[in-house]
């Protein structure tokens, strides 16, 4: 009797373990909350939407887990929920013979994603599509699509970009295990992926929530080719404060790599960008009139002369 007992209590194991915990509740950044015994699909190409106005970042498409297999999320531009807030993807990792995934998450800084190339700025390592500087964040067009008529905070910087590469000609989704990236977090990575965050936001649950009541989502219909892999529209607006222990450091810190590239985006920067290196020392100036009253300072200033 005690021997068919505890077979019960093994086999209720097993089915316990085989169910994904992505239907139980769980915050974003806990560790691992969703396991799979087979990879997920590649990771498919598409073309980014154009950002359509300033403040929005981009949260990259993924393969999520639902009843009836991967579904793909589809790629969608979020508003920062708060200023300085940045985007770590979520990804898949191979542990223990199964494929566990990591959520996503807001903080200070990016943080490490498995390497998993998602292109669009997160390229494996960190984050290339742009930084935060006096409350504006300012938008790399070297791998970011935006609308210039109305979003003028935009630089070119490859450099950084290629230096943050990891080559996945393959697209594969995860990793670690058989076939999947080769990337262990740098000293960096694991810094950042240990800072205060904030999980995804209550309109970025709905999306994905979506997307897995959708039947033409899941890789076992569309055979790994979704038919919406980005959203036209961007998601709707969630503000939050940013947590106390990263607010001022990250406020600093994000300043300086911010000044060199919208300098090397002057020659080419409409008149109202032209005036934004002034106004880059008082953070506060920011907004376009306030860009209009600054312009008689620079002309009376001696390195404004010569154009």
């Amino acid at each position: 009797m005690r021997m068919l007992r505890s077979a019960r209590l093994f086999l209720l194991a097993l089915l316990v373990a085989a169910v994904p915990l992505a239907l139980c509740p769980a915050p974003a950044h806990a560790a691992v909350f969703i396991s799979v015994g087979f990879a997920p699909p590649v990771l498919p190409v598409y073309v980014q939407p154009p950002c359509p106005e300033p403040g929005l970042m981009w949260t990259p498409g993924y393969w999520a887990y639902g009843p009836d297999g991967y579904y793909w999320v589809p790629g969608a531009w979020v508003p920062a929920p708060y200023v300085g807030a940045l985007w770590t993807p979520g990804y898949w990792g191979w542990s223990a013979g199964l494929y566990m995934w990591h959520p996503g998450y807001w903080g200070a800084h990016v943080g490490y994603y498995g390497g998993v190339n998602y292109g669009f700025g997160y390229m494996g390592i960190g984050f290339a599509g742009g930084v935060w500087h006096g409350g504006v964040f300012a938008y790399n067009t070297a791998v970011m699509r935006v609308n210039t008529t109305v979003i003028r905070n935009v630089y070119v910087d490859r450099t950084i970009v290629e230096r943050n590469t990891i080559v996945n000609n393959s697209h594969v989704a995860y990793n670690g295990g058989p076939g999947g990236i080769n990337h262990a977090p740098t000293a960096q990575e694991r810094t950042y992926m240990n800072e205060p965050h904030m999980e995804r936001t209550a309109y970025q649950t709905q999306h994905a929530e979506a997307a897995m009541h959708d039947h033409n989502a899941y890789a076992k219909v569309n055979g790994g080719h979704p038919r919406e892999l980005a959203s036209a529209r961007p998601l709707q607006a969630e503000t939050h404060a940013a947590p106390r222990a990263m607010a001022r450091p990250e406020s600093r810190s994000e300043s300086r790599p911010e000044s060199r590239p919208m300098t090397q985006s002057r020659s080419t920067a409409r008149p109202e960008e032209r005036s934004r290196p002034a106004n880059q020392a008082r953070p506060g100036q920011q907004a376009r009139p306030q860009q209009r009253e600054a312009r008689p300072q620079e002309r009376s200033k001696p390195e404004s002369k010569p154009r």
